[in-house]
């Protein structure tokens, strides 16, 4: 059976792994990138590293399934990896033009998108989440949203959103269900939002 704990530094590999394995729209992106780590730079080493918020992970037998990860205050989280996450990674990896999915994701980590600040007013935290093929359908994405809104009202969050794929109607159709709602859009895709004060 999946078990949920909270993340710590070691789970960073797993949750990177799950982060590519899931990583083109729900399925495997392995074939798409050359860095296999691109993809959990950005969206999974900062907020293992920086932990704050609620961080998850989904482990079965055969490892890490899954997680959600996530900031309670998006703006101060954005400034954070500012100055400490980007730096050293923008060392690393020069920009590309050459139209790759690399080059998307190396310009994610130069040209970081800023969460508007009409957004984070009202929502203020965000998350990620993701699970492996075989952690899917057995209710524990929504498991892991109901802890994270819970955790949140008992830190007195007054809000969270995410980003969503607009080509993933999946997605956007399980968030509704939960009570999120589209708050503004973005380029690919839309931000959705929930408020925990009402």
């Amino acid at each position: 059976m999946p078990r949920i704990e909270t993340a710590g530094l070691h789970d960073l590999p797993g949750a990177y792994r799950t982060c590519l394995l899931a990583g083109d729209t729900g399925k495997d992106a392995s074939a798409l990138y050359r860095d296999p780590d691109l993809l959990g730079h950005v969206y999974v080493g900062p907020y293992i590293t920086h932990g704050t918020g609620t961080q998850l992970v989904v482990v079965d037998e055969e490892g890490s399934a899954g997680y959600l990860l996530s900031a309670d205050d998006t703006l101060r989280f954005e400034e954070w990896a500012e100055d400490i996450w980007w730096p050293p990674l923008r060392e690393r990896y020069l920009m590309l033009d050459d139209g790759s999915p690399d080059a998307e994701m190396i310009r994610l980590i130069h040209e970081p998108p800023r969460t508007p600040v009409e957004v984070a007013r009202d929502f203020p935290a965000h998350l990620h989440v993701d699970l492996q093929e075989r952690a899917r359908g057995t209710g524990l994405g929504r498991t892991l949203i109901e802890r994270l809104l819970a955790e949140l009202r008992g830190r007195n969050v007054t809000g969270v959103h995410l980003g969503v794929d607009a080509d993933n109607p999946n997605a956007i159709g399980f968030y509704e269900h939960l009570g999120f709602r589209e708050v503004d859009r973005e380029p690919g895709g839309l931000l959705m939002g929930l408020r925990l004060d009402r």
